[in-house]
C-alpha cells in the first residue's frame, strides 16, 4: 500500500512539474523585443505577437469548468472558441508559409491543451516568417474546399483571421471572468509583459 501511495505521489509530482515546465516554455510569456525598423512584414509580425501574448494569457490556467462555461445566449463555450482560434491560427500560418489552408484534408485529432500549444506555435511561426517578408502580396489567403479554391489578397488576412483571433481572445477573457476565473491582473498588454 505504501509503495502504491509513493508511486501515485511521484506520478502526480512528475505530471505537475512537466505541466509547469511546458507552460513556462510556451511562446508569448512576454512579447518579443520590437524590431528596429518598420516594414510591412515587421508590422504584421508585431500584430501577431500582440495576438499571441493576449491568447497565451487569456487561456492560461483555465479549469475544466471554465472550458465548458456558456454565456447563456447560445454563444460558444470557451472550449469552442479555443477550437475556432486554432483554426484561425492555421489560416494565418499557412499564409505566412505561402501555402493554402486545405479544408479537404482530415484534421489531426488533438486535445484542447495540444490545440492551445499548437495555436501559440502557429502564431510564433507566422510572426517569424512575416518579419522577414518585404512584400505581403506574396502571402495571399488561399482556401481549398471541396467545391474549389478561393484566393484572397493579404488585406483579408488582416481584417479576417488576425483581427478575428484578437476578437475571440477577448471573448475568452470576458467569459472566464464571468465564470469566476479572471485573467491574471498583472498581464499588461500595452507593455507586453506580466508585471512583477
Amino acid at each position: 500500500m505504501k509503495a502504491l501511495v509513493t508511486l501515485l505521489l511521484f506520478t502526480l509530482f512528475t505530471a505537475s512539474n512537466a505541466q509547469d515546465s511546458t507552460q513556462n516554455e510556451l511562446p508569448y510569456t512576454s512579447i518579443p523585443e520590437a524590431p528596429d525598423t518598420y516594414t510591412p512584414g515587421t508590422v504584421v509580425s508585431r500584430m501577431i505577437d500582440g495576438l499571441g501574448f493576449r491568447y497565451r494569457w487569456a487561456t492560461e490556467n483555465l479549469t475544466a469548468a471554465d472550458l465548458e462555461y456558456e454565456p447563456g445566449n447560445e454563444g460558444r463555450t470557451i472550449a469552442a472558441i479555443m477550437d475556432h482560434l486554432h483554426g484561425l491560427s492555421l489560416v494565418i500560418v499557412r499564409s505566412a508559409e505561402k501555402k493554402p489552408r486545405d479544408f479537404t484534408s482530415e484534421p489531426i485529432e488533438m486535445t484542447l491543451d495540444e490545440k492551445r500549444i499548437a495555436t501559440l506555435q502557429n502564431f510564433e511561426k507566422a510572426s517569424r516568417l512575416f518579419k522577414e517578408t518585404t512584400d505581403l502580396n506574396e502571402h495571399p489567403v488561399i482556401f481549398i474546399r471541396e467545391n474549389g479554391t478561393n484566393d484572397f489578397p493579404f488585406w483579408n488576412n488582416i481584417n479576417g483571421p488576425i483581427e478575428d483571433a484578437v476578437w475571440h481572445a477577448g471573448q475568452v477573457v470576458v467569459l472566464r471572468r464571468s465564470a469566476g476565473n479572471p485573467i491574471n491582473p498583472k498581464v499588461n498588454v500595452f507593455l507586453g509583459k506580466v508585471r512583477d
